[in-house]
């Protein structure tokens, strides 16, 4: 995980928990259909997470953006997916989009660097 998204995820986590434990049932009722929203139904967890990046990308939500790269890299999305996506993303939203298009490409290539480091360092230590 990059160092990047390593610090995000912490800060959304850390963030997550306090918003939480204020006692405010609005907050905690959107959050919880947040999470039910992304889970498997009619759609899989791949096509929903697919489709919150490009609300995201339309959006214009970097933090957004950056959740559902990582989340769709963890569905499985492959590097062809992620760019057809971004397509439906940039068509819809016009080249104000583009900004964090290059983010969103950023964040992929160091998702890949890191599982492609990943892979080495296992490599590297694997029994011969």
């Amino acid at each position: 995980m990059s160092d990047k998204l390593a610090e995000f995820t912490a800060f959304r986590q850390r963030m997550n928990e306090r918003i939480l434990a204020e006692d405010n049932q609005v907050v905690r009722r959107f959050f919880a259909l947040d999470t039910q929203t992304y889970k498997a139904g009619a759609l899989d967890v791949k096509t929903k997470e697919m489709l919150g990046l490009v609300a995201s990308l339309v959006l214009r939500c970097d933090d957004c953006i950056s959740y559902h790269v990582a989340q769709c890299k963890d569905a499985g999305v492959q590097r062809d997916e992620f760019f057809e996506v971004f397509s439906v993303g940039l068509v819809v939203g016009g080249s104000i989009v583009i900004p964090h298009l290059r983010r969103a490409v950023d964040l992929l290539d160091q998702l890949e660097s890191g599982a492609a480091n990943d892979a080495a360092a296992c490599a590297d230590h694997a029994p011969a």
